[in-house]
Parts: structure tokens; C-alpha cells; sequence
């Protein structure tokens, strides 16, 4: 663990877990086996960061969020409060057979989220899928296929209902093109595919 990093003493953070410089752990949050973590991260309190599970440089798992394995974030991901990324497609506690399900009796699969990306409050991805870059999931909604770069996505299940930029703030339609009112960058749509504007 890089000596810049900040692990509140409640925290449970594996010796095998690789935590970045900066990154900043807080009280009860659970970093597993061999999760890696880059540079400065925040984890909020009771989050919960699975085993092998790959978070880039800055971003941002908020309180009593679940990161179950194998998935991985790129950077500047930000992962609301308790929002939950899953990992297992037919979930059961037990075989057909009655014996307890082991780590053997299953293959995890992971969520994807791609650089930019947010995932807001109580949200609900169920692998495998990809959440691509500048997405964003609005708060409470269960996604269930892929989302494409730039989209919002919102319900359940989650449908396009919109386009956001780097900013984050839903784009507004001008002409033939998108246009962020925040910073005034525009896009262009082709079917699902939005495309910056040199």
C-alpha cells in the first residue's frame, strides 16, 4: 500500500489489496483479496470492494456501495451510495441436489464501467454487462444491457432517455447536432453512437 493513503482503522482492507497514493478508505468499508485500487480514490463507509476487483485512478465508491467481482472501473468512475453492481446471472444458495452452492458451482461475471462513467444512488447493474464512457445510470435504476457511451439511462429496466456530456448535465438538441449547456461542447448523434465535435 502506497504510505500517502489514508485507511480509517474500522476499515477492513486486505494485506493482498494494492491501494493507490491518495486514496482515502473510510470507517467500515471492506477492500478484499487482491483488489487493486488506484490513486486517489474515495471509499465510503461500508462500501464494499470484492476480491480481484479493479478500481482506476480517481473515483469515487460512496457509502454502503457494493463492487462484487470480477468487475472493473475505469478512472473517474463515480459509484453512488448504496449501488450495487452484481456478479452471479442465475443466483441460488444451494444445487439442485440441496448441497450448498460453492465458489465452484458458478462462474462470477463482472460489470464494466468505462472512464467518466456514474452510477447514481440505489442503482442496480446486473452482469455482465459494459456501462460505457461519460454514461450516467440515474439513481434507482435496475440496468440490464449494455449502455452505450454518453447516454442516460434511467427506470427499470434502464432505457435511454438521453444523452449527457463530460459534464455530466443532460445535452439539449440543436439542429442536427447536441450541445452541453454547461460548457457549450457538442455532439452528434448516429443511431446509439454520440460523437464528439472537433
Amino acid at each position: 500500500m502506497a504510505e500517502s493513503a489514508r485507511i480509517e482503522p474500522s476499515a477492513d482492507v486486505s494485506a493482498t489489496a494494492a491501494i493507490g497514493a491518495r486514496t482515502r478508505i473510510w470507517h467500515l468499508a471492506q477492500v478484499r483479496e487482491d483488489a487493486r485500487i488506484g490513486a486517489d480514490c474515495i471509499v465510503g463507509r461500508g462500501a464494499y470492494i470484492g476480491p480481484g476487483v479493479i478500481v482506476g485512478d480517481a473515483c469515487k465508491i460512496q457509502n454502503h456501495a457494493l463492487v462484487y467481482e470480477p468487475a472493473h472501473l475505469e478512472s473517474g468512475v463515480f459509484i453512488g451510495p448504496a449501488v450495487v453492481l452484481t456478479n452471479d446471472t442465475f443466483p441460488r444458495a444451494v444445487n439442485p441436489d440441496g448441497t450448498p452452492k460453492s465458489a465452484d458451482d458458478w462462474v462470477a461475471v463482472g460489470v464494466h464501467i468505462a472512464h467518466g462513467a456514474s452510477i447514481g444512488a440505489r442503482a442496480v447493474c446486473v452482469a455482465p454487462l459494459t456501462i460505457g464512457a461519460w454514461a450516467l445510470v440515474a439513481a434507482g435504476a435496475v440496468v440490464i444491457a449494455d449502455v452505450p457511451p454518453h447516454a442516460l439511462v434511467a427506470g427499470v429496466p434502464a432505457r435511454r432517455i438521453g444523452w449527457v456530456g463530460v459534464a455530466g448535465v443532460p445535452l439539449r438538441r440543436d439542429g442536427d447536432d447536441w450541445v452541453c449547456p454547461q460548457t457549450g461542447a457538442r455532439y452528434r448523434e448516429d443511431g446509439e453512437v454520440l460523437t464528439a465535435q472537433q
